[in-house]
């Protein structure tokens, strides 16, 4: 009888530099990979692509290239089936789009820039990739603005010619700095997008209709809000943090302004959420507190009060990621460390 290794529960690897920004590749050849990104406090920063070994138990880095300025965010084309080509996409000083030409070389494919008659850009805080409709991305930026744009990217001829970006809509968002976008589900998860920023709301937009957008929700203390994500299974809640907040607020778009929910068991700020892509009652919450949460918000209304499970890094935690193809792994990042936990 052939003795079959018994899987790790976790798996550690250490890059050369601060790591922050981090996404999973969703392509289902390509199951343990993950981008992540540097955090140096100068121009040259790096990103690099690293995948699990399944049969030594051990993270190998692949391809690493250079970029500008840390990345805010990272994503890999939400491309299930794996028909597009193998793109990746930063932002940071601008959007830009990487395409994994082998697991030693990642070359850049191009730079979306929307102001043409300017030297000078606004830093992208965020941005996020339409997964219904993979030819849309929308980008978050300290000037105020979403940006709405459409790629070509030529695959439906067969062809690999290159991919290239034009802005579909850009829009005064929020009355200060907009701090994260993020695509809704709801209504067939095209059209729909909220938005958070430095004035505390967040607000909800639909592609179709721009001339105005709601206001789902504002901070009672007109608090910066960082972050918002939105549940995987079920498109009428979100999750969204303030600046230096120890709780995160769940909200229920059909009960605008009103928290449904606070999860507020963490004992320094939260960097982090991730609703679980699997279940719609499942969100995981990660800090300077060392910890990443996961949580059962069935219950809701009622109060809840605990996680139910609950892992301690060896360092402030300033990213999680629920793995999209995989539902049992959550990644994180602390320090210099990428790791995988299976739940």
């Amino acid at each position: 009888m052939v003795s079959v290794p018994k899987r790790k529960e976790i798996y550690k690897y250490e890059a050369p530099w601060t790591v922050y920004a981090m996404n999973w590749s969703v392509r289902p050849d390509k199951r343990f990979r993950l981008a992540i990104g540097s955090f140096i406090e100068e121009y040259n920063n790096k990103v690099q692509i690293v995948s699990l070994d399944e049969e030594r138990s051990e993270f190998k880095a692949r391809s690493m290239f250079d970029h500008p300025y840390p990345c805010t965010k990272i994503i890999w084309i939400p491309d299930k089936k794996g028909v597009f080509p193998d793109l990746l996409a930063t932002s940071g000083d601008y959007l830009r789009l990487w395409r994994v030409v082998s697991d030693t070389e990642t070359r850049l494919e191009c730079l979306l820039n929307n102001n043409k008659n300017s030297d000078f850009c606004a830093p992208l805080t965020a941005f996020d990739w339409n997964e219904v409709e993979p030819n849309l991305l929308g980008t978050s930026s300290i000037d105020t603005t979403c940006t709405i744009w459409g790629l070509e990217t030529g695959q439906v001829l067969g062809r690999t010619n290159v991919v290239s970006g034009h802005v579909k809509t850009q829009l005064i968002a929020h009355d200060k700095e907009v701090y994260d976008i993020a695509f809704s589900r709801a209504g067939g998860g095209r059209d729909m997008f909220a938005s958070v920023g430095a004035d505390g709301s967040v607000r909800m937009f639909d592609l179709r209709h721009l001339e105005h957008s709601t206001i789902i929700y504002e901070d009672p203390t007109h608090q910066p809000l960082l972050r918002l994500c939105w549940n995987k299974q079920d498109p009428n809640y979100l999750a969204t943090m303030a600046m230096d907040g120890v709780e995160v607020i769940i909200l229920d778009v059909r009960v605008p302004c009103t928290p449904v929910a606070k999860l507020n068991n963490h004992r320094a700020c939260v960097n982090g959420i991730a609703w679980a892509p699997h279940s719609s009652c499942h969100v995981c919450t990660a800090g300077d507190d060392h910890q990443a949460l996961i949580w059962d918000i069935q219950q809701m209304p009622r109060a809840i009060e605990d996680p139910i499970l609950a892992y301690t890094a060896d360092g402030e935690i300033n990213q999680i990621q629920w793995a999209a193809g995989q539902p049992d792994w959550i990644s994180i990042c602390y320090n210099k460390t990428l790791e995988i936990l299976r739940v």
